[in-house]
């Protein structure tokens, strides 16, 4: 049977078109650089292997834990989770990072507009797929096309805090979107919030994680490559002790 790896990441890469607080910056070191280096490390370069250079090495010098394709660990969303501390990145279970994956397809939602309960029960109906506990869901908004532009955390649907709560009901402990931020639009929150006088419309979907825990990925990509179920997803975060989410390297995983 063959295997397909499907990279639901989003490149780690400077670009002028993201907001000024999540810009990665990488300095990219050549391999007459890592020359001079061995060099200093008191290597002649008579004694260089043949055909050796030296090595290249690169170090990223700005990128916030959020900046790209993430987990968010409970202790994002606040220092207590279901009355007991938060776990911080590295003290995720790895068995949550790993399992059978489901695609919710909510690409016909406008922006700014929460997704219900009622409709993601209408497309797991819709396609069949099954959510048991473990299972890692992700909901597809198609927002990703927006990735590489100045829209891209100013567009997107988001999950509302009912879905959210439901989805955890159901045992799930990993959910992902392919748009900027699990809610709506960190802006449109912010204008509802005044324009509605009510102090719980700002980050409603990630307040969940206050009272029950649950880790959700943001900035993923490339959800129109699955299948609604029937793949693995791995979403391995690195291990930043005492981190309130870290990047990952996410894939599915289909057997063919």
């Amino acid at each position: 049977m063959a295997r397909r790896i499907i990279d639901l990441s989003k490149p780690i890469q400077y670009s002028t078109q993201d907001p000024w607080f999540m810009r990665v910056k990488i300095r990219h070191k050549s391999h007459q650089f890592g020359h001079w280096l061995i060099r200093a490390f008191g290597l002649p370069a008579r004694l260089f292997p043949e055909n050796f250079i030296g090595w290249a090495d690169d170090t990223i010098t700005r990128m916030g834990v959020h900046s790209t394709t993430h987990l968010d660990a409970p202790w994002h969303y606040g220092p207590m989770s279901g009355g007991m501390p938060a776990k911080t990145i590295d003290e995720i279970p790895l068995e949550w990072c790993f399992s059978d994956g489901v695609v919710v397809d909510m690409t016909h939602k406008p922006d700014h507009d929460s997704i219900t309960v009622a409709e993601i029960k209408a497309d797991l109906e819709k396609t069949g797929a099954k959510i048991q506990p473990g299972t890692i869901v992700l909901i597809r908004t198609g927002r990703d096309r927006y990735m590489g532009t100045k829209d891209y955390w100013l567009k997107g649907t988001g999950m509302s805090p009912e879905a959210t709560e439901w989805l955890i009901d159901q045992g799930v402990k990993v959910m992902g979107i392919d748009q900027w931020g699990w809610d709506t639009p960190l802006k449109n929150q912010i204008a509802r919030s005044k324009k509605e006088n009510d102090s719980e419309v700002f980050w409603a979907a990630h307040r969940v994680g206050l009272k029950k825990e649950y880790c959700h990925i943001e900035q993923l990509v490339n959800m129109g490559s699955l299948p609604p179920s029937g793949f693995m997803v791995s979403v391995l975060p690195l291990k930043i002790v005492g981190g309130s989410a870290a990047p990952a390297r996410v894939v599915a995983i289909l057997e063919e």
